[in-house]
């Protein structure tokens, strides 16, 4: 105890220190108590034993009371020098924080301002603070050989986090908040940072002609010219954007981003289940939403475009988990038509050559724009032909994800083998395609 009191006293004699000061010097020192009450405490001891020096006579107890109350801003041991009858000096501004501490509930009024509007359950505070307090700390603890102290930065975002938490009666949360305040002391500049919302859910795509994301005009790059009729994109309208529209309203939040299990082709429908989606609203205001009302909103607004259900919350990880998912087997329902007619015993060779085979597929030339170029392998398990007329046919294919359904039919000029095609050595064109299932395991 004595070390403790003789150093607290050292740095008292040469500083000013505020209670929060100079208890984080010694804050691993003891438990349950706060760095301002521990503070609190040491100058409580000094005090108590400049007033017994004084009383015995001892010149050293009255210098100790006079650094007390102003260096250390004590109030007690100011009431005892004016009960003596002795001239008070007033407190000085600590030489650390320089007072911010001692202003923190104007502080926390403001970020109290800030977070109204937000539903959130959780929170955490971040704290930003000038380099040169920093410095100046640590040039402090090196003078006076501090071993048992704790950073400004964390004595700041707990007492901050314990204002908030007690005025909300949220819960701080380490790991994932629903929301930082994020805050500069020193400049009394306050942002809230607020987390994701991640909604995932299943979409159907019933029309064709609608991309599942906003396509930006490629020769205006989105700020309008006659190719895109002055709109600054290539489709009116995409899955993202029908999906998007009712979200934000309901979340109130400033921006969203769509992630998917893969995607069809502008042309292709969605239909079975679904095709696995999460959207990412940024910045939302409203957290607890009737998903059932979201669900109905959006497919009462994309009536017989698209259709969403099983809309549920997930947390940021499942983004990564569903980005696995693209690979997922799948099944396609695909109408070709031939430049001749097709015989049976060439629809039962179809049937033969794209069941249990792997296929080598070259990028596509249609995407060779945004795709690397490379060969991928893809397993088809099943293939199932149905004659509609003498030169068309419709296939549905069970396969891998990731297999480009048109190319196989085509062969993309040899970039696909072998092809529909290439089997029977004839033109094949892909009129219609469907996603009829995504079997997720």
């Amino acid at each position: 105890m004595a070390e403790i009191i003789n150093k607290a006293w050292s740095m008292l004699e040469r500083y000013p220190l505020c209670d929060h000061c100079l208890g984080r010097q010694f804050a691993l020192l003891g438990y349950g108590m706060d760095d301002d009450e521990r503070g609190r405490t040491i100058k409580t001891a000094l005090t108590m034993e400049g007033h017994r020096l004084t009383l015995q006579g001892d010149g050293r107890g009255l210098t100790m009371l006079r650094v007390l109350a102003a260096n250390g801003s004590f109030k007690m041991a100011a009431d005892i020098l004016r009960r003596m009858g002795r001239q008070v000096e007033d407190g000085r501004r600590c030489f650390l924080c320089e007072g911010r501490f001692e202003s923190l509930p104007k502080l926390v009024d403001k970020i109290m301002k800030k977070l109204d509007g937000y539903e959130y359950e959780s929170f955490l505070v971040g704290v930003k603070l000038p380099v040169e307090v920093e410095e100046r700390e640590d040039e402090f603890k090196a003078e006076f050989g501090v071993e048992y102290s704790e950073g400004m930065r964390n004595d700041f975002s707990r007492t901050i986090g314990k204002a908030i938490s007690e005025n909300t009666g949220k819960t701080v949360d380490y790991r994932k908040p629903e929301l930082t305040v994020i805050v500069n002391p020193f400049t009394g500049r306050v942002r809230i940072q607020v987390n994701p919302l991640y909604i995932m859910g299943r979409y159907r795509k019933m029309v064709r002609g609608i991309p599942q994301s906003k396509w930006i005009c490629t020769k205006c790059r989105g700020k309008g010219c006659p190719r895109c009729n002055w709109t600054g994109k290539m489709y009116p309208e995409s899955v993202e954007e029908l999906i998007a529209g009712p979200v934000l309203r309901f979340t109130q939040g400033e921006d969203t981003s769509f992630h998917s299990a893969g995607r069809e082709d502008v042309d292709a429908r969605m239909l079975g289940e679904g095709r696995p989606f999460i959207i990412e609203v940024k910045k939302p205001r409203r957290r607890r939403i009737d998903l059932t009302a979201l669900k109905e909103a959006i497919n009462g607004e994309a009536e017989g475009k698209i259709e969403v259900s099983d809309l549920h919350l997930v947390g940021k990880d499942m983004v990564r988990k569903l980005k696995r998912m693209e690979g997922a087997e799948k099944i396609y329902r695909v109408v070709v038509e031939f430049e001749r007619a097709i015989s049976d015993d060439e629809i039962e060779r179809i049937k033969r050559t794209f069941t249990n085979m792997k296929i080598a597929q070259r990028t596509p030339l249609r995407v060779l724009h945004r795709r690397a170029d490379k060969v991928r392998e893809k397993y088809i398990y099943e293939t199932d032909v149905r004659r509609l007329m003498r030169n068309r046919v419709e296939m549905r294919i069970r396969c891998q994800g990731g297999l480009y359904v048109k190319e196989l039919v085509t062969g993309d000029e040899g970039r696909t083998s072998p092809s529909v095609s290439e089997v029977v050595n004839a033109k094949a064109t892909p009129l219609e395609l469907d996603v009829l299932d995504i079997i997720m395991e």
